[in-house]
């Protein structure tokens, strides 16, 4: 019988070390080591727009040969000048894809109504049309617009809108998490001003933000809502935190492409602006409080 009781408090004791220390609404529970004095709680909530710093697009070049062998190579000849313009942009700006998609062209005829019918079986082929897909990805704004002039210029069967994305760079979270860190002590400096108090030393700094966010006098885990988040400039201060700043500054400029497609590249007039990206950042600052001076 004993031996019953212990497995089953062994096998217990898992969940009871899962239960959280107190339920949702219960008056009184241990209160963290940073609450045994006053203290003041500051979430820092900032927001703010940047460019898209990837572009993509798609040129399609599409042939129609008797053989899918023709085809593809009249289709990657049709690429290949493009593919050249582009790759003198430079790989680290500009990243390419080429892919191949072959499609059969079956003998067709019409019935006495005017139907459409064609013979979709392998011994009645016409023809072969190859598209030759090329991917461009752009990771510097700086040469969006001249590749894709570049694209229009080499004349495909179709090319697609560019799309934009954000993938924010180390530099930029760690200037948005230290502006979310200034907002937090700004906030409690206006709080601790208004309420007649003094602004003591920092306690615990949190940079997910969640002890802020605990409210631990109501009871564990009850959470309250966002505060406002404070717009931020960071154009101004990207010039110090920016990883790629100092390699594109040291760049060379991109060799020109081939003369007969930059030629016909001037004439063509895109204007393309990447658009702006919200970005938010928290931060929890946890002080304590002095007597009034």
């Amino acid at each position: 019988m004993k031996a019953t009781l212990l497995l089953a408090a062994l096998i217990a004791a898992p969940a009871f070390a899962q239960t959280p220390p107190a339920s949702i609404g219960q008056p009184f529970i241990p209160a963290p080591w940073w609450m045994k004095d006053p203290v003041i709680a500051a979430i820092g909530h900032v927001r703010t727009e940047v460019p898209a710093n990837r572009a993509r697009f798609a040129a399609r070049f599409s042939v129609v040969e008797k053989t899918a062998a023709a085809a593809t190579t009249a289709a990657t000849a049709k690429a290949k000048e493009l593919d050249a313009a582009l790759a003198a942009l430079g790989k680290d700006r500009v990243r390419l894809t080429t892919s191949l998609s072959t499609r059969p062209l079956y003998d067709q005829y019409r019935q006495k109504d005017g139907t459409l019918v064609e013979n979709q079986r392998a011994d009645m082929i016409e023809s072969y049309e190859v598209t030759a897909v090329l991917s461009v990805e752009v990771r510097d704004a700086d040469v969006l617009e001249r590749a894709y002039r570049l694209a229009v210029a080499a004349r495909p069967s179709a090319i697609d809108t560019p799309s934009f994305s954000l993938e924010p760079e180390n530099g930029l979270k760690t200037w948005l998490y230290e502006a979310a860190i200034k907002d937090a002590a700004r906030r409690a400096r206006l709080a601790t001003a208004a309420a007649g108090s003094r602004l003591g030393g920092v306690k615990v700094i949190d940079p997910s933000g969640g002890v802020c966010q605990t409210q631990v006098l109501a009871g564990w885990p009850s959470y309250a809502g966002e505060s406002p988040a404070a717009d931020v400039q960071a154009p101004d201060a990207m010039a110090r935190y920016s990883d790629a700043a100092p390699a594109m500054m040291s760049a060379p400029a991109p060799p020109p492409p081939p003369p007969g497609l930059e030629k016909l590249a001037v004439d063509v007039q895109v204007t393309l602006q990447p658009p702006l990206y919200p970005l938010t950042a928290q931060a929890c600052v946890i002080y304590g409080l002095l007597p009034p001076g």
